[in-house]
């Protein structure tokens, strides 16, 4: 068990994995499901809502449509009616107020009533007996009656324990100083259609929650389907460890989790390939380095007090420490090659790069140098790495020949592409050779010339610029014998 900054108890797994102890964290398939839960419950909750303000609104209007309605047709008959007994225009409110209940036909909720101000007391009231699916009508509301019929207002709302009373009223006007004051007062109960409305609310809700569990089971069937293989990937994750990178993940179907898994199984192939090289690497270098360092270890123990013996166990001792230092000096170029900047191109002249090999290849050894042909065009390229890798198969043809024989170096583009090589005449490659031969501290099974002191690199590292310039290196017999080494560069462009 590890400690983390703060002090928190922390639990390393099998696979060193660490994880904070007491903390959980939500799957994917329950966030998921939550948040689609979260909006589905405000979507629904939101129709809900607005279903029920649209159909109060309804109410509202159905209401005020009612109301003006009735006060209009007051007002109309007030100013153009007749009294059916005399054919004359009414002269007394009472008898106006009575004719015209008499012919009107309230609707369910609806009251209709007359009132006339009495000296001293409430205001009598003509009214149609009907009964009304409400708990206290307004004309047997004395209280609610003198209120409206006090109120300045045409209209207005009138709350109640009882229930709410929306109503209109037209005052009756005056014939003569005696006639009484009166109005005609339309009363609107809205509980039923409220109650509906609720009701309306109450079941869209009802139906929403039954969506909502609905909505669950599905999703929680549908998210698990969905991301099983994220799941499969979590768990072959967990179980990797450098000595058992084989483990792959099913892939079926063509939506994107399947790409996911096929991308994850791909990249599992790259950490398996890359761990095998690593391990071979490792034991190559470590057995590279155990040689030298065996030797000037047994030379140094074995020296003597003789000046010559001394003087040559000092020659040999760094003789080997020189050629440990020229391996560390490749194992760190291959190391960097892996990394983007690794090359450096810029604007290079084909011709006047090739010619600057040719000079510096012709100091390395007694050889009959040739200069066959050069490209003449502008490409972009490293001209460091692409001059390194050259030198080094001018090296590698001047430890396979002997003094005199011939080594042509050029360059050459055709298209897109361009070419440069080293082709030496020495004994050539054999055909099984050819591709070990470019592997790291690997060497052919027949040297053509005395064996040097390489460490089995050098191709290595021109192989490595070759790819970091997005090329090739290729090797072919020279016409009339020897090895022809061509680094093809396929990204060039004049």
């Amino acid at each position: 068990m590890t400690t983390t900054r703060a002090g928190t108890p922390r639990t390393t797994d099998a696979t060193g994995t660490t994880a904070d102890r007491g903390r959980r964290r939500l799957s994917a398939r329950v966030r998921i499901l939550l948040w689609l839960l979260f909006v589905m419950a405000v979507a629904l909750t939101s129709v809900a809502a607005t279903t029920r303000s649209f159909l109060l609104r309804d109410v509202d209007h159905r209401s005020n449509g009612l109301l003006a309605q009735e006060s209009g047709e007051f007002a109309a008959f007030e100013e153009r009616g007749l009294d059916p007994e005399t054919g004359r225009p009414f002269t007394e409110p009472d008898r106006l107020l009575k004719v015209f209940l008499e012919r009107q036909y309230a609707d369910p909720d609806e009251e209709l009533i007359g009132l006339v101000a009495r000296p001293g007391g409430d205001p009598a009231q003509f009214i149609q007996p009907r009964d009304l699916p409400v708990a206290l009508p307004l004309h047997r509301d004395a209280d609610a009656r003198r209120r409206i019929f006090d109120s300045p207002d045409p209209s207005g709302v009138l709350h109640r324990p009882e229930g709410e009373i929306r109503w209109a009223k037209v005052a009756v006007a005056r014939h003569g100083d005696g006639d009484p004051e009166a109005a005609f007062v339309v009363a609107f109960h809205p509980e039923r259609e409220v109650a509906r409305v609720d009701e309306v609310f109450r079941v869209l809700l009802a139906i929403s929650g039954v969506a909502l569990l609905l909505t669950t089971g599905i999703g929680w069937a549908v998210a698990g389907r969905i991301l099983q293989p994220v799941r499969l990937v979590r768990t072959a994750a967990a179980q990797l460890t450098e000595q058992d990178l084989t483990r792959r993940i099913p892939v079926r179907g063509h939506d994107d989790i399947a790409a996911l898994a096929e991308t994850f199984n791909a990249m599992l192939d790259r950490l398996e390939r890359a761990f095998a090289a690593q391990r071979q690497f490792v034991d190559d270098a470590g057995h590279e380095l155990r040689t030298p360092i065996t030797i000037v270890r047994g030379h140094l123990e074995l020296m003597g007090d003789d000046p010559a013996e001394r003087e040559e166990t000092v020659r040999l001792v760094t003789d080997e420490l020189d050629r440990m230092s020229r391996i560390v000096e490749d194992l760190l170029l291959l190391a960097k090659a892996e990394r983007p900047d690794f090359v450096t191109p810029e604007p290079v002249q084909l011709a006047e790069l090739t010619a600057d090999v040719y000079v510096k290849a012709r100091t390395l050894g007694d050889r009959d140098w040739r200069l066959t042909e050069t490209a003449d065009r502008e490409t972009e390229l490293d001209p460091q790495r692409i001059t390194q890798a050259m030198v080094q198969l001018a090296q590698n043809a001047v430890q396979h020949t002997t003094p005199g024989q011939t080594i042509r170096i050029g360059s050459r583009a055709e298209g897109s592409r361009v070419e440069l090589y080293v082709a030496d005449s020495g004994p050539g490659v054999r055909p099984h050779d050819r591709e070990l031969i470019f592997e790291r501290f690997r060497r052919g099974t027949s040297r053509r010339g005395a064996r040097g002191s390489g460490a089995g690199l050098g191709l290595s590292i021109v192989k490595a610029i070759a790819e970091g310039h997005g090329g090739q290196v290729r090797l072919h017999d020279t016409e009339g014998g020897g090895a022809t080494f061509v680094l093809t560069l396929e990204e060039a462009r004049g």
